[in-house]
Order: structure tokens, then sequence, then C-alpha cells
């Protein structure tokens, strides 16, 4: 259904937080040259969808090996939701990535746990355990969420110049509220389900 399809989508996009992150990744890409920038943060992006796609189409065999029920899935998304949301609406202080001057990221941390976090993890297992009918959806939703995302730190540099740090600040925290909205949404839905409630 495209509302689902859409909502999705936006679900994962909000979790990505790609304007949240815009201040890391020009912090992190700031000390290579300019010319390996965008090949740089290419990989990683690159990197980060294999990862995604293989958690949304795993997760569910995952899940199974465990014995994990899409309830605790859902309370467990929904509390990292809320945590990774009251940091993005208050930032605690401290460095970016720990990286040495000049030294390129590979993996860590731009594509994974930047792009291809805990919290968007537990999301796209979520979605393929509990809709596994439409997992073409939830792939379009992933890719599209992707592609948005990867367009806006693609940019990072020009947006920052025209955002400015304190514009990148309050879009941090709108988008922290919002998933907060969502993140009780899911609490609410895993508790739900738990107890049969209507």
């Amino acid at each position: 259904m495209a509302v689902d399809l859409w909502s999705a989508m936006l679900t994962l996009f909000l979790i990505m937080d790609p304007l949240g992150n815009l201040p890391i990744v020009v912090a992190i890409l700031k000390d290579l040259k300019p010319e390996r920038r965008r090949i740089v943060l290419i990989r990683e992006l690159i990197l980060s969808l294999i990862i995604l796609l293989m958690f949304l189409y795993g997760g569910q065999s995952f899940l199974a090996l465990l014995g994990v029920k899409e309830e605790a899935v859902s309370i467990a998304g929904g509390i990292i939701l809320f945590l990774i949301a009251i940091r993005m609406i208050f930032p605690p202080p401290g460095g970016v990535a720990g990286l040495k001057e000049g030294e390129e990221p590979f993996l860590f941390p731009l594509a994974v746990p930047m792009i291809a976090g805990p919290s968007i993890l537990a999301a796209l297992i979520l979605l393929a355990n509990q809709q596994p009918g439409q997992m073409m959806d939830w792939t379009l939703a992933l890719v599209g969420a992707w592609l948005v995302s990867s367009a806006i730190l693609l940019f990072a540099p020009m947006l920052h110049r025209v955002l400015g740090e304190r514009g990148l600040t309050a879009m941090e925290r709108l988008m922290g509220m919002i998933l907060v909205i969502i993140a009780v949404q899911m609490l609410l839905n895993g508790i739900s389900h738990y107890f049969k409630w209507d």
C-alpha cells in the first residue's frame, strides 16, 4: 500500500538523520584532499546500503535463529529510537570520530554507525518481520530514504554553508522531536501486541 510505503520511507529517512549527520560528515572529511572527499563519501554510502539491505532481507532469519518475537523487536526498536531522539534534541559534548589527521574512514564511523546505525537496523528487522509479504515495498522505502539521505550528505559542505551551525542544530532538534513521537508509537504497538490489546 502506498501509505505504508511512504510512511516507511519517511520513518527510515528520519532515523538516518542526514541533517543531524551533516556537521559530523564535514568534520570527518575536512582533513582529506578535496578530490578524495566525494569518492570516500560515495564509497561509504554504498557500503551502508549493502549492510542495510543485508539486514532487511536477513533480519527475519536472524530473529528466528534467536527465537525473538516481533513484539520484543518493536519495543527494543522504540527504546533505541527514543534514546537516539533524546541525543538529537540534547546532543552530548565530545569529539566526532577519533580518526588521525588525514586518515580515511572505512566502514567506521560513516557507513556504520552513522548511516547504518543500530536504530535503522532494528527498524528494518521490524519491517521485515511484521509484513514479510511487502518486502518489495520495504526495499523501495529503504532505497528511497537512502537516496535522499545520500543526496543531502553529498551536498554537505554547501548545505553547511547555507544553513549554518545554528540552522543545522535547529533542524536536528526538530527531527529529534518527530522521532520521539515515532519511538513512543513503536513502544505502544509492541506492548499492545504483546498483551493482545485492540
